[in-house]
């Protein structure tokens, strides 16, 4: 191909651009002055931290939370925008620098995760915004020398009782000398224009034509590129190494040992790549080297016959389960789950002598500013944290951190800007895993055929132990994000029991989507339907009868049923399944509809969605989380597992650790329950019912009852078979 020609997808994007288009927080806003991109009075107005007005009329947004594909750089400026009173169409978005007034309430740090962004910004936000408001107001009133009371704002303009109106870009120097209020009178509901309807995402164009910042497309001069050599075992160690033939291959220029292991930088990553394939090094594999799938399965089955620390006890399961008129009992496997985002981790280092400047995609700003202090050694106010779009996250780019620990450590040796690159081999043969669970359960029903006890034992690592939130999450050695989903079950059962065993391995496990919810649903919502079988009811009028007194639960399990025509005939070799499930403060029922092949291969042809997240934003972006989150959960429920071998992880990318494609894709319907309640996560609740949905959906087309994942035809076979 000729020279001229060679071209990146990305720049060929850009050159042809496309165009078109909760908490209460009672708190003061301070002038903001920690955007690095701030404009001088003369040009900007800058109300609180939130917000800065330029005299061009750009409104720019400073957003806490890191953008990830889940809406955050559109929802979160629609709440400003709708107390501001802005024009939509003049909104920009900067991603906040590391500051304690951009800490999450909840988590009193920044930090995106436990779909919280909508949750604990609302209140905040809105303030921010009607404190800009009531500024741009009283500029005006100052300028026509009459009282604000005359004025009100509407579309950037600020308009008085006769008709006169100044834009806010013509207000701008005017309301940059005068004092926020500390408090200004936000909306009511009904007087909202903007929210609750859908809008264009702002983060979309940029996405589009190529011109979106991903921490891979960071590249400063004279920067150069390091991929490390870990050891193929957890917790191995370096016995020794040569690093003649890798120092030999054209474009490396280094090669230095650091705590993860060898890092081998280079002038470009495929040299970087070529030289660590060159590199020998001898390693010490250490304690877990012996780590296998069907042992620690056949270990937490064992466990699991005992009881753990006790998470819930109501009544006397036990005893009510011994003398009930039918008894059942089961035994539920779930395998180690990787992330596998799109974009592999990687981090871009400037370390200078007394500053240092990241580049990363990540989920915790704070963190990466106290790990940057603590290894570069610089001071904690010189250090700037540049956040960019995330290529996935899922809980990965969260904490803890090793990738940046690993490119400070390269800068500081090398003495130059350091990319340092995980491939997507190495972030899912020496990453963070969703851990493996085994549960068994038990459950009682009399000669009616009611629920009476349920007893739930859970096997699993806890994700908080030796973590900065070990001390928010585990009470009484119950690490809650282990037991959440199962510890709060909602149906109303008499005698229940949940206890939980956190057997220590070396396997490193974190947070992943939905979290503790993504095994506990599988495992109650296919348990119930069980039960309802056994008890020879529908299990949607099962579910329902004992969701009695949660009307929200209710109130989705009864229009996902509604709308998937539950109860009206499906094509020959189809059954319907259903699941409901509370999740980070919303609640969401599915129904699948499915079919089994005679080789036992799963088709899942359609998904019928309800949510009740409460208050809305932006109904597009609510109903795009919902269908990430199904595809998300069916992916893992029909593929996923991270299996181990002589220590080690036998996946390594997506030909063994499969994603569904397009052509498995079910058709998927979305349905909002309108609400006033404080609004609900929506990032991760729409994961964790669409397993046990489609399980309990193969049940009924064939009777074969699925208690392992990911599904695998031969266990449907050999299940019609018994």
């Amino acid at each position: 191909m000729n020279g001229s020609m060679k071209m990146s997808r990305r720049e060929f994007l850009k050159g042809g651009a496309i165009a078109g288009g909760s908490l209460i927080i009672g708190m003061y806003l301070p002038l903001s002055h920690f955007s690095a991109a701030l404009a001088t009075p003369e040009t900007s107005f800058s109300p609180n931290a939130f917000i800065r007005i330029d005299t061009d009329e750009t409104v720019t947004i400073i957003v806490t939370k890191s953008e990830m594909g889940q809406g955050v750089y559109t929802s979160l400026p629609m709440i400003i925008a709708e107390e501001l009173e802005c024009d939509w169409k003049s909104i920009r978005v900067e991603s906040a620098p590391v500051a304690p007034v951009f800490n999450s309430p909840v988590f009193g740090a920044q930090l995106t995760g436990g779909s919280t962004s909508i949750r604990t910004e609302w209140e905040r936000l809105a303030k921010a915004g009607a404190i800009g408001r009531e500024m741009l107001i009283a500029a005006a009133a100052r300028t026509w020398n009459v009282v604000p009371e005359t004025c009100h704002a509407e579309n950037g303009r600020v308009i008085n009782s006769n008709g006169k109106s100044l834009s806010y870009g013509d207000l701008v120097k005017t309301a940059a000398t005068m004092t926020p209020p500390r408090d200004a009178p936000v909306k009511s509901p009904d007087a909202y224009k903007l929210i609750g309807k859908p809008a264009h995402r702002l983060d979309g164009l940029a996405k589009a034509n190529g011109s979106a910042q991903f921490g891979l497309d960071v590249n400063l001069p004279g920067m150069l590129t390091a991929v490390i050599s870990r050891s193929p075992v957890f917790g191995g160690k370096i016995i020794s190494f040569n690093s003649t033939k890798a120092k030999a291959v054209p474009g490396v220029t280094d090669v230095v040992q650091i705590t993860s292991g060898v890092a081998v930088i280079a002038t470009g990553f495929w040299e970087a790549l070529k030289g660590r394939e060159a590199l020998e090094i001898s390693w010490s594999e250490g304690e877990w080297a012996d780590l296998n799938t069907p042992a620690l399965v056949k270990e937490y089955a064992t466990l699991s016959a005992t009881q753990g620390l006790i998470a819930r006890k109501d009544g006397d399961p036990g005893k009510e389960i011994e003398k009930a008129a039918k008894r059942l009992n089961a035994e539920y496997q779930l395998p180690y789950l990787a992330h596998a985002t799109l974009e592999p981790n990687n981090c871009v280092v400037d370390l200078k002598a007394e500053s240092c400047d990241v580049w990363i995609g990540t989920q915790y700003q704070t963190e990466c500013r106290n790990t940057a202090a603590r290894i570069s050694g610089v001071k904690p106010e010189t250090i700037n944290i540049h956040t960019t779009f995330l290529g996935g996250g899922f809980g990965r780019r969260a904490t803890p951190l090793p990738h940046l620990v690993d490119a400070l450590e390269v800068a500081k040796a090398v003495k130059l800007p350091i990319k340092l690159v995980l491939t997507r081999e190495d972030d899912m043969q020496a990453g963070y895993y969703r851990p493996q669970w085994y549960d068994r359960l038990s459950a009682g029903l009399d000669e009616s055929g009611n629920l009476i006890a349920w007893r739930h034992t859970i096997v699993g690592q806890s994700i908080a132990t030796g973590t900065p939130f070990e001390a928010m999450m585990i009470k009484d050695g119950v690490d809650r994000s282990s037991v959440e989903g199962a510890q709060d079950i909602p149906y109303s059962i008499p005698n229940i029991l949940v206890d939980l065993h956190s057997p220590k391995k070396g396997v490193p496990v974190f947070f992943w989507r939905s979290v503790g919810h993504s095994h506990t649903a599988f495992v109650v919502e296919s348990f119930l339907d069980e039960a309802a079988r056994a008890a020879g009811k529908d299990p949607f009028e099962f579910r329902r009868a004992l969701l009695a007194d949660k009307p929200r639960h209710r109130g989705v399990l009864e229009l996902a049923a509604q709308k998937a025509g539950w109860g009206t005939p499906l094509a020959a070799g189809r059954g319907r399944g259903i699941a409901v499930h509370e999740s980070f403060g919303s609640f969401v029922a599915q129904v699948a509809e499915v079919s089994v092949a005679s080789s036992g291969e799963v088709r899942v042809h359609r998904v019928i969605c309800a949510v009740d997240c409460g208050r809305i934003v932006n109904p597009d972006i609510i109903r795009a989380q919902m269908e990430s989150g199904i595809v998300f959960g069916l992916s893992a429920a029909l593929h996923g597992k991270i299996t181990l071998k002589a220590g080690r992880v036998e996946q390594s990318n997506y030909q063994n650790y499969p994603v569904i494609r397009m052509d498995e894709m079910p058709e998927i319907e979305v349905h909002i329950v309108p609400s006033t309640e404080n609004p609900g996560g929506c990032g991760e609740p729409g994961v964790p019912p669409i397993a046990p949905a489609v399980v309990n959906a193969i049940c009924a087309a064939t009777g074969a009852r699925i208690r392992s994942l990911p599904i695998q035809p031969e266990s449907i076979l050999s299940e019609i078979k018994k």
